[in-house]
């Protein structure tokens, strides 16, 4: 995982670290309020050999009482100097009880026993330990390890620092806890974070969309709560960075097959509600402000928009001109002062796929893209049915709208895949419902890109007036 994975990660899952450290550190808190204390106290045994008269003897004692050392101190849990120590301290517990809050150790190397004794009372505690360590003492050197001929045991164990009564507890220690807390409750916040996010396939950026569609992204459109009042942004706030982000990809988009004679696009996306009507009509209108005849066809014909969109009449339209109903010239209307024209879809139609699929169509776009620069198709989306895959292959190919944090990788593979199916390919892809800080970065890009564009273009021309003639061409 790289750092722009790991960064996004935590922009992603940054509810689920916050509550997980802050659960943790309550959860330490109530732990440290909830735990009775305990105090700890330890005494510290010396070990030694008696009887040397020379410095050998006294080398050799020494390493007999290393090599005796752990056992004295396992001897400190065991019941024969466990029991002494309940009956002289009056102690209503069972030596195995005892057992457990008493541990012993020896550090490597060293002839020195530290007997630690847990307990709820300090002062009980310190009277423990201190009784353990008489009562080991006594066991090792009067019934353990036989007594010399002169009546001496050869080992010797002398306390040499006695254990006091502690002045705070042991636990619980609630800077501790605290620490504890935020530590397992961030480390389960980052758990949850990261399988959130392998769980969650929605697309999160241009770099998925890329790779999940197979095609280059011609831009992003940032998420505006506003698109339902103005949809038409490129019209309405020429200014606005969403419709400079239109502008981009209209630049993009005249970079796209320029060897190819066909200069016709389907818009269409993987499932509903991707902004896929509202990207096709703000590009018709950007296309047309840079002096090229643009014509906008509603191909949806199960839900179409497009009309109003743009606040156009759309009972007559393309269906009444696939099955004869009306001539091609008179459905098409002309939209605004530029060179652009709108094909509503006019009534809905019992058979839409068969109509999208027939010979007419066909005729209808080649028509088109000889007296139009450019056909923009708005079509329904690929997956619930065939009506764009089919459209796509009729045209010179099809543009993927895929909304970012919603649209999920599953879903536009299998978009890319029935374009493949149906003899087509995606020849480009948008992005859209882009957070903004995400698309931030690509507002100066717009702008530049924008203004480099129309210091570049040529004089435009006068608008031509009226409708297009379609008989003539």
């Amino acid at each position: 995982m790289d750092f722009d994975k790991v960064i996004a990660l935590l922009r992603r899952g940054w509810v689920l670290i916050i509550a997980g450290a802050a659960l943790g550190v309550a959860g330490g808190s109530l732990l440290a309020l909830l735990t009775p204390p305990t105090y700890e106290a330890s005494t510290d045994v010396y070990v030694s050999v008696t009887g040397a008269t020379n410095s050998s003897e006294l080398a050799q004692g020494g390493n007999a009482a290393e090599q005796r050392v752990q056992s004295f101190a396992n001897l400190a849990t065991k019941e024969r100097v466990l029991r002494p120590v309940i009956d002289r301290l009056g102690l209503d517990v069972p030596s195995s009880e005892l057992a457990r809050h008493v541990s012993a150790q020896t550090p490597i190397d060293s002839v020195i026993v530290t007997i630690t004794v847990t307990d709820p009372s300090a002062e009980r505690a310190a009277s423990i330990a201190n009784a353990i360590g008489a009562s080991l003492a006594h066991v090792v050197t009067e019934e353990l390890e036989e007594p010399t001929p002169n009546g001496a045991s050869p080992f010797r164990l002398e306390t040499v620092q006695p254990a006091t009564a502690p002045g705070r507890p042991a636990s619980p220690r609630l800077s501790v806890n605290v620490t504890g807390g935020f530590v397992v409750g961030l480390l389960v916040g980052l758990a949850l974070a990261a399988m959130r996010a392998a769980l969650d396939t929605r697309l999160d950026g241009r770099e998925s969309v890329e790779r999940a569609a197979g095609v280059s992204a011609l831009g992003e459109i940032a998420f505006d709560r506003t698109v339902r009042d103005r949809p038409l942004i490129v019209h309405d706030d020429p200014r606005n960075p969403r419709s400079e982000a239109f502008r981009r990809i209209r630049t993009n988009l005249q970079f796209i097959q320029v060897d190819s004679k066909r200069r016709s696009f389907v818009i269409t996306s993987s499932v509903p509600s991707e902004g896929k009507s509202t990207t096709a009509a703000n590009l018709a209108v950007s296309l047309a402000e840079n002096d090229l005849s643009v014509v906008l066809v509603d191909g949806d014909l199960r839900r179409p928009k497009v009309a109003e969109l743009m606040g156009i009449e759309g009972s007559a339209g393309i269906t009444d001109v696939l099955i004869g109903r009306m001539e091609l010239v008179d459905a098409v209307q002309p939209w605004g002062k530029q060179g652009l024209a709108v094909l509503p879809a006019g009534q809905i139609p019992p058979n839409p796929t068969e109509l999208v699929a027939s010979a007419a169509m066909q005729a209808v776009l080649s028509d088109l893209e000889e007296r139009y620069d450019i056909v923009l198709i708005d079509a329904p989306p690929l997956l619930p049915v065939a009506d764009a895959a089919v459209l796509s292959h009729l045209s010179g190919g099809a543009i993927l709208v895929a909304a970012v944090g919603r649209t999920t990788k599953k879903q536009l593979e299998i978009a890319r895949s029935a374009l493949q199916a149906a003899g087509t390919k995606a020849v480009g892809c948008v992005l859209t419902m882009v957070k903004s800080t995400a698309a931030a970065a690509y507002i100066h890009e717009y702008r530049y890109s924008a203004l480099q564009e129309r210091r570049a273009a040529p004089p435009r021309k006068r608008p031509r007036p009226g409708r297009p003639d379609l008989r003539n061409g």
